[in-house]
């Protein structure tokens, strides 16, 4: 599929990992960034991803091998890309909103999932 056709699609990255698997967590942020430079694109955040919507939670995380994921967030956002964290897993861990990055909605999965339903494809 050409860059040309991919601009009509949508896309939708479920990050779910932080510092407990930092490679995964960055490679989603590999494929939301790469997605959001011809696409719209969205990044669901839960579970231990949520961490790394803390301001400055980002800050020194480095992946062996990889991109610092805070220059793959900042990209993304750049692009035009939304972050999306689950509201649950803020108030599981005691986080408000004032606590996030800036550009992070608190969003869950009536959104998701409405997201998906108008031909988002899921990636990761």
């Amino acid at each position: 599929m050409s860059e040309h056709n991919l601009s009509n699609r949508k896309f939708l990255v479920n990050c779910q990992y932080g510092t407990d698997n930092l490679e995964r967590a960055t490679i989603a942020f590999i494929l939301a960034s790469s997605a959001s430079k011809t696409s719209e694109t969205a990044v669901f955040i839960s579970s231990n991803a949520t961490e790394l919507c803390v301001r400055g939670a980002l800050d020194g995380l480095v992946a062996e091998g990889y991109e610092p994921i805070a220059d793959l967030v900042a990209q993304y956002q750049a692009n035009g890309g939304q972050l999306w964290v689950c509201p649950v897993c803020v108030k599981a861990k005691g986080l408000s909103p004032e606590d996030l990055l800036p550009g992070v909605e608190i969003a869950g999965a009536p959104r998701t999932t409405a997201y998906l339903a108008s031909g988002a494809s899921l990636l990761a």
